[in-house]
């Protein structure tokens, strides 16, 4: 039997854009722009829950286990784009922040509208992980509904990882095993149903603050500088990584582009070589015994 969705906020209609064939371009641009601010909002709704997330994904980095996201079509493609944006921007391991979308790789170019519906190939994608009490896995559905997703919690709970879920409509309204419910009350979609849109963005948004923040926890970012940074992977990045040496120290462009190399174009080594006067190895293990992070091994960012 098909299950009935009408209680699902995302499938009902707006009825601020009943006549959205009807409007003019600017109108109808206004009426997005207004529903999409609606996005915003809900994610300050969900600031309590998100907090929590924040928190949890942190502890699992801190411990050794991952953050793991699972989701189906625009929920999906979001989390896949979320964990491979964390590598390069904060210089971990591609297998720190894993993101599982039904469907494969495959779905990320063209949507398999089916495999949502598999709840079996959830379960699947996360013993294949072999999730453990040290992992957070985040499931993203913006309906709530998704048997890929629920499968993939489920598991995930039975093997002792922190569990969430992220979702665009009342939790009273969904059955599930997660222990957080992220809930982001974008409300009903400018066109029926079309969750790509402010419910779209509202994920992203969510994604963004929990991946951020748990970097910013774990000693990615000092002050607002995002100095966990490689700069051997291409010229944008070894200038910016020169600039914030700059910043961090008495030293001119040319001295901190050649720190920046006997570092080996990594920053936090080179600040802690320059603020020290040690060697690249003495560095790391001073920043080994501090946990990662900076603060407590080179003056605070205002003071400089």
């Amino acid at each position: 039997m098909i299950p009935d969705r009408r209680h699902i906020q995302t499938e009902q209609a707006n009825p601020h854009s009943a006549n959205l064939d009807q409007l003019s371009t600017m109108e109808a641009l206004w009426l997005l722009d207004a529903e999409n601010a609606r996005a915003v909002k809900a994610v300050e709704e969900a600031r309590e829950s998100i907090a929590r997330a924040v928190d949890w994904a942190a502890e699992a980095l801190r411990r050794g286990g991952r953050i793991i996201y699972v989701g189906a079509g625009t929920s999906g493609r979001l989390a896949v784009l979320d964990a491979a944006e964390c590598p390069p921007t904060f210089s971990i391991g591609p297998e720190q922040v894993v993101a599982i979308i039904a469907g494969g790789d495959a779905a990320l170019r063209r949507s398999i509208e089916g495999a949502e519906d598999d709840r079996s190939a959830g379960v699947t994608a996360i013993s294949k992980l072999a999730v453990g009490s040290q992992d957070f896995v985040v499931g993203i559905a913006a309906g709530g509904t998704t048997p890929f997703v629920h499968g993939a919690i489920d598991l995930a709970r039975k093997a002792g990882a922190k569990t969430a879920l992220m979702l665009c409509t009342d939790p009273a309204a969904i059955s599930t095993t997660a222990e957080l419910m992220i809930y982001l009350p974008t409300g009903p979609e400018v066109i029926t149903g079309s969750t790509r849109m402010k419910a779209g963005t509202a994920t992203k948004l969510a994604l963004n603050a929990i991946s951020t923040l748990a970097m910013v926890q774990i000693g990615k970012v000092f002050g607002n500088i995002m100095v966990d940074v490689d700069a051997g992977k291409n010229t944008k990045l070894w200038d910016r990584a020169a600039r914030m040496i700059e910043a961090l120290t008495s030293r001119n462009r040319i001295d901190s582009l050649a720190l920046l190399q006997e570092a080996q174009g990594k920053v936090k080594r080179a600040l802690v070589m320059h603020h020290h006067r040690i060697s690249a190895a003495e560095a790391d293990a001073r920043l080994a015994a501090n946990n990662g992070h900076l603060r407590g091994l080179i003056p605070e960012p205002s003071a400089r």
